[in-house]
């Protein structure tokens, strides 16, 4: 496994930048393009189990955040990619305020080649020290 900034590197950041930047302007596409349609999983902290296909995600993203989640700017914090031919491991902390709530997570991303693209087969965005946190009830939180 590597670390080092390579052109697999600078690709696995540019999909994962380009996909945020379409997120918090409240546009899903960039996540629907890059989450592999053949094999994905996802965990977050706010649903109690994990999401287990494409379809899955697919609906709960457009039901609850597609047009729903704004921010002017974010912070894409200590990227860092851990690759091998076929697989990638992106991590890095995610910051911003949003239309729903206040972002604090700790992202893992892990990237598998399919044929010529580069697809996430797994997502984790935990919430950095929930202890920490001040949930306001009064907001829908995803």
């Amino acid at each position: 496994m590597t670390t080092q900034n390579t052109p697999l590197t600078d690709k696995i950041i540019a999909l994962e930048n380009g996909a945020l930047d379409k997120w918090f302007k409240g546009d899903t596409s960039g996540y629907l393009t890059i989450w592999s349609q053949k094999s994905f999983s996802y965990f977050d902290s706010f649903k109690p189990e994990r999401i287990e296909t494409y379809a899955e995600i697919k609906d709960f993203v457009l039901a609850n955040v597609e047009g729903k989640l704004f921010a002017d700017s974010y912070d894409f914090v200590s990227p860092r990619v851990q690759a091998s031919d076929d697989m990638a491991i992106l991590t890095y902390q995610l910051f911003a305020k949003t239309s729903l709530n206040d972002m604090r997570y700790n992202c893992i991303e892990v990237y598998q080649r399919e044929g010529a693209d580069w697809k996430v087969v797994h997502s984790t965005w935990s919430v950095i020290r929930p202890m920490d946190m001040n949930f306001d009830r009064s907001k829908p939180l995803v």
